[in-house]
This record gives structure tokens, sequence and C-alpha cells, in this order.
């Protein structure tokens, strides 16, 4: 084929006018964009943030996805979120779940298979006009365990360190000679007058102790004892012990309880 009716054809294909062009298809958003967020103020300033005008708001951020059911609706002139219509297709639709106007709305991405099978997918809010993706749960339980790993990690290594000061100075420590005993006190002379003159008059104030009671009957006290032995000793004659009636008597005489 000759290539100028090759150009030629080619030319024609792409240079028509621009509604004949087929646009390319755009990508469905992706799953996790929770890093980014979306606004438009002048949108915002045109049209008002209630129920009738939010989801035609959302369809202009880049979490929208042109192939659910609700951009099917929009085509057809009816509302986006006419739920008696959405109950009737399949697919992936999008519901306005919570809605304080004009601050916060909350819509949920959802997979639809039947009038009453849905299963949820994502959801997104609204906050004063700015459009953000909730983090899935998944997501919050792993932040917050790498969050607490990270602060115990973190603990551990400020208890080590602080150990290893404490351990140095000990170590420096030991290596110091060592301290030089404290000089003797010295002593108060008029200090010791003053004490042994308030203990005199304090002792003599007290009443005499009363004499010791008597010894039972047939017991001998350590000091008659010790009169005794010196007397034996002295005389050369040996005396027998002092038998204890109590003790020395068997355990026939012996009181039983």
């Amino acid at each position: 084929m000759d290539s100028s009716l090759l150009s030629a054809a080619t030319a024609d294909a792409f240079n028509g006018n621009a509604g004949d062009q087929i646009p390319p298809p755009l990508q469905p958003p992706g799953t996790d964009m929770t890093g980014i967020s979306f606004r438009d103020q002048l949108w915002i300033n045109t049209f008002p943030l209630d129920r009738n005008y939010i989801f035609d708001y959302f369809a202009l951020s880049p979490f929208y996805d042109t192939t659910c059911n609700n951009e099917n609706l929009r085509r057809r002139s009816i509302h986006p979120l006419d739920i008696s219509h959405l109950s009737k297709m399949t697919g992936l639709e999008y519901m306005l779940t919570d809605a304080t106007e004009p601050n916060m709305f909350v819509i949920r991405k959802q997979k639809r298979d039947g009038p009453e099978k849905v299963t949820p997918m994502l959801t997104y809010y609204i906050l004063d006009g700015s459009i953000y993706q909730a983090p899935q749960l998944c997501s919050v339980f792993a932040a917050r365990v790498r969050r607490t790993v990270y602060y115990i990690s973190k603990a551990f290594s400020d208890a080590a360190s602080k150990l290893e000061t404490i351990r140095q100075v000990d170590t420096e420590n030991q290596k110091e000679p060592s301290e030089t005993k404290p000089a003797s006190e010295t002593v108060d002379l008029k200090e010791m007058k003053r004490v042994d003159t308030i203990l005199t008059s304090l002792y003599r104030k007290l009443a005499p102790a009363p004499p010791p009671p008597p010894f039972p009957e047939g017991y001998v006290s350590q000091e008659a004892l010790g009169e005794k032995d010196e007397l034996g000793t002295q005389g050369g004659e040996s005396q027998p012990p002092q038998i204890d009636p109590i003790i020395d008597q068997g355990p026939a005489k012996r009181m039983k309880f």
C-alpha cells in the first residue's frame, strides 16, 4: 500500500471533530489513597454542600471510580444516590451513609451482589469541603503496633544507656583511693561534767531499791555455794555438790502436766 494513502487515512482518523474522538479510558483509583486530599474552592463558592450536590462534588475528586453504577445513573439523568435504582443493579457503587450539612459527609464505596447483599470496600469523608480517604482498620492497627514497638525499643535504649553510665561511674569510684577516715571528734569536758551532774541528781531522787526476795526452801544461792566451796577448799575436805530438789530427783518426782 502507498505510504501516502496510509498517512492520509491516519490523519482522517485522528484529525476529525473533537466530539468524534474517543477519550482515553480513565484508570480506576487506587486502594490506598490516604496520603492525598481533594478540595475545589471554586466549586464550593458556586454550589452549596448538601445532600443533593455533595455527590457531584465527590465525582470531581480522584477518589471517584467512573465505572460505578452511580455514573450510569448520572448519564441517564437519574440522581446518582437513588437507592431504588441502585438496589436493582450489581457492581461497584457509592452510598452516602452519614451527613451533617454542610460540614461533614461520609461516603462508602461498596460492591453490590444483590438487592440486600453488599460488601463494604472503602470509606471517604468530606470535612469542611476537603475530601479524604479513611484508613482501613488493618492499617490503623499496623500503625499503632509500629508506634508502640518504637516507643518500647526507645525506652529500652534509654534504660541501657543510663545503666552504662551508672556502671562507668561505679568503676571510676572503685579506682579512686579510699576516703580518709574523719578526724576524731573533740570531747568537751564541761559538757561531760554537766551530764554527770544531771545523772547524779536524778539518781539521788530515785527511791532505794527494795531488798531481794528470800530464796525458796532447799535452794542455795550461788554466793553461799561459793563461800562453802572456799571454806571446804581451805579445810581440805571436799563436800558433795548440792542437789537441785526439782531437776535432780529423777523423772518420777517431776510434775506432770
